[in-house]
């Protein structure tokens, strides 16, 4: 049975974290989609100083409509998918968790690939300008339409395939990496350390979970960008990576990681702790283990939720 309490803090813990991460998401897609025959920004910061001079504050939160709408489904699947996989597994085991992880992953997908081709589209609208002359989409929703209404279905999930690429291992480190950390760390309700325990676990299973998909995100990024002018780059998957190995080297793939991590740590180890703690004490301590180690195979699944997508 879904804990309704620990769903609605999960959300709300979402939107905090979109409030307080987007403007580092915007900053990562900038890095990892500029043209380094003309780059705009020499690095995480200066990408920070340009937008905020250029755009003004604001300039950080272009595309944040389309993450705050999709967050409440993406939630639900994820939450939904992961804790039934874990009562089908039936053991609640690391590898376990990555398999419960991985298929959350996998199926929120359908909902995470459209919401971040909007959002990638919108932050990349009248980049370097305060109000944009031109602008081709006016918001979120408007440019889902747009890009259904001339391309159709497979305009809306452009970059599918590497957002489910990205997605799947990537919930399943998320997952695995807090159920070891907290086994290893032991987290015992008396235990005075067991908040920043739980805090550590989180940031660190963020951290974890980014750096095992990074490549990825650079490409589905690119793909995703890709003909905002009218003109396609990119033919595929292969050619974008090509392209961008020749032009760049491999160092191409850890653009935007600085901004990535800076917003990995603090987002995930909130979301975590938090949810693990209301779950703990809503549910009664007495009923649950009495470390991280759960006794029962619905017990520990349930506590591990991801308030943020891609991304995240």
């Amino acid at each position: 049975m879904i804990n309704y309490s620990s769903l609605l803090v999960s959300l709300f813990l979402g939107a905090a974290g979109v409030l307080v991460g987007h403007p580092f998401d915007t900053v990562k897609v900038r890095l990892q989609v500029q043209s380094m025959d003309k780059p705009l920004y020499r690095g995480t910061f200066h990408c920070f100083q340009s937008i905020i001079r250029q755009e003004s504050v604001f300039g950080l939160y272009k595309g944040i409509g389309s993450p705050m709408m999709g967050l409440t489904f993406i939630n639900a699947i994820v939450f939904g998918v992961q804790g039934n996989t874990m009562r089908l597994l039936a053991h609640d085991t690391p590898m376990n968790q990555f398999l419960a992880g991985a298929a959350a992953g996998a199926i929120q997908c359908v909902i995470c690939c459209p919401m971040e081709l909007a959002k990638t589209r919108m932050q990349m609208q009248g980049t370097g300008e305060k109000k944009s002359s031109r602008k081709l989409y006016k918001n979120s929703l408007d440019c889902l339409a747009r890009i259904y209404n001339r391309e159709g279905l497979r305009g809306v999930n452009r970059g599918m395939v590497t957002t489910l690429i990205r997605e799947t291992p990537g919930f399943g480190v998320y997952f695995l990496s807090y159920d070891v950390l907290t086994r290893s760390l032991g987290c015992e309700p008396d235990d005075r350390y067991m908040i920043p325990k739980l805090l550590f676990a989180g940031g660190m299973a963020g951290i974890a979970s980014w750096l095992s998909t990074y490549p990825v995100d650079v490409i589905k990024s690119r793909l995703q960008a890709d003909g905002v002018g009218g003109v396609n780059q990119y033919s595929s998957i292969a050619d974008c990576v090509r392209q961008s190995v020749r032009r760049e080297g491999y160092m191409v793939f850890t653009r935007g990681l600085t901004s990535t991590l800076l917003r990995a740590f603090p987002v995930n180890a909130a979301t975590f702790a938090t949810v693990t703690l209301v779950l703990m004490y809503a549910r009664g301590v007495e009923e649950g283990p009495k470390d991280c180690e759960p006794a029962q195979p619905s017990h520990h699944p349930q506590i591990q939720q991801q308030a943020q997508p891609s991304s995240l």
